[in-house]
């Protein structure tokens, strides 16, 4: 065996190197993200120990596990070392944390403030490729009703189909709903589209006596909100 491969398997490095047994000894919290991903995939490659491998990969994520997540399984696989078994466990564990935090985001039931409803949607859209647009229906007292997806991709007038957002409103007996889209590219300038969308959306609420009450740009790490800054 030939010391480049050595660094293939976790269980012979120096106990104090190992992400297993550091965690046994120190707690999860003790590990760094390259450490527990290197427990999920086990071993690197010839060249590389599974932590220095999960390394390079975070560090060309720009150490964000959020644009990890974003990485298919293919974009995964073009490192050496990783196959589709490992590309899986690594998306798989990426799907369990966007679940936890939708677990949480879950319980909020009154959506009452921007705040509220960036963190109860951005688990659903921190990770998104495209353009997503959806609108939460609400009743009375600002409780949820029912999230409702619309549309995906490009989000421009024609994209965005008002008669829909009418009649999920109407069949799910709302009385207000809040706009929501993100923008993968993190930007949170509203565009000339949302600007006129959002206009187009709170005029067809009024007819139909449903209060459009706030447009929410989502992106990973902020908001936009139309309602605070008084652009509804």
């Amino acid at each position: 065996m030939t010391d480049s491969e050595t660094k293939l398997s976790i269980k012979e490095w120096a106990i104090d190197d190992r992400p297993r047994e550091k965690m046994m000894l120190r707690g999860e919290e003790a590990l760094t993200n390259a450490e527990l991903l290197a427990i999920l995939i086990g071993s690197g490659n010839a060249e590389k120990s599974a932590v220095e491998l999960m390394r390079d990969i975070l560090n060309d994520c720009g150490n964000k596990l959020s644009r990890l997540s974003r990485m298919t399984i293919e974009d995964l696989m073009k490192y050496k070392g990783i196959g589709e078994a490992k590309a899986i466990t690594i998306k798989a564990a990426a799907e369990i944390g966007r679940r936890r935090a939708m677990e949480k985001a879950s319980e909020l039931e009154c959506l009452n403030s921007s705040d509220k409803v960036y963190e109860y949607m951005r688990p659903r859209m921190q990770d998104l490729y495209r353009e997503e647009f959806w609108i939460l229906l609400l009743n009375n007292n600002s409780r949820l009703i029912m999230p409702k997806r619309i549309s995906t991709g490009g989000l421009t007038e024609t994209s965005v189909d008002l008669r829909l957002i009418l009649k999920e409103a109407i069949m799910a007996n709302a009385t207000a709903l809040i706009a929501v889209h993100n923008h993968p590219s993190g930007s949170l300038r509203p565009s000339t589209d949302d600007i006129r969308l959002t206009a187009r959306i709170k005029e067809a609420c009024r007819i139909m006596n449903i209060q459009m009450l706030d447009h929410i740009i989502v992106t990973d790490g902020s908001y936009y909100s139309f309602a605070d800054e008084g652009k509804l």
